[in-house]
């Protein structure tokens, strides 16, 4: 066998598997420039059923506990109800992920993370979420998301002058 087949058969291989394994389709990333400390920003948003506090889609937040992760069910203005699972925290770098459980979004397999850090004299707070589309087209999905984003941090940014 000559020796670049050789070299190029673990390539092939990871490329064959890299295709098979499922990825997220979409992503949606957000940012905001916050005038105030990072650890007050934190403190705001860090709870992870805080969110109830400042997000002004969200009506109330509930708390509850599922095999030792924390699940907030989100009761939205309008009607319709969201229901998420921590799934990481680090209170060191003001970072959580969750998951979505149950949702009125196009969404599925969704996972995202807040965080919080220092720039300049005051914070940036970035939300990121990655999905796949579900029952919608990919830019119905990706709007969605986008605006539950833009609307949250715009309001934390608000909340915080």
């Amino acid at each position: 066998m000559p020796i670049t087949f050789c070299r190029s058969l673990p390539f092939a291989a990871l490329a064959l598997a890299a295709a098979t394994v499922p990825g997220y389709a979409l992503e949606v990333t957000r940012s905001a420039d916050i005038a105030a400390p990072p650890a007050k920003v934190w403190q705001t948003i860090g709870e992870f059923c805080g969110i109830g506090d400042w997000h002004p889609a969200i009506e109330k937040c509930a708390l509850s506990d599922k095999d030792g992760m924390k699940v907030r069910t989100l009761s939205l203005k309008g009607g319709g109800t969201i229901k998420e699972e921590q799934v990481s925290r680090d209170d060191k770098v003001m970072s959580y992920t969750y998951t979505i459980l149950e949702s009125p979004l196009p969404v599925s397999d969704y996972k995202s993370t807040l965080s919080v850090a220092p720039a300049g004299s005051g914070s940036k707070v970035t939300w990121t979420g990655t999905f796949n589309a579900k029952g919608a087209p990919d830019t119905v999905a990706t709007d969605a998301v986008q605006g539950i984003y833009d609307s949250g941090l715009k309001a934390l940014g608000d909340k915080a002058k």
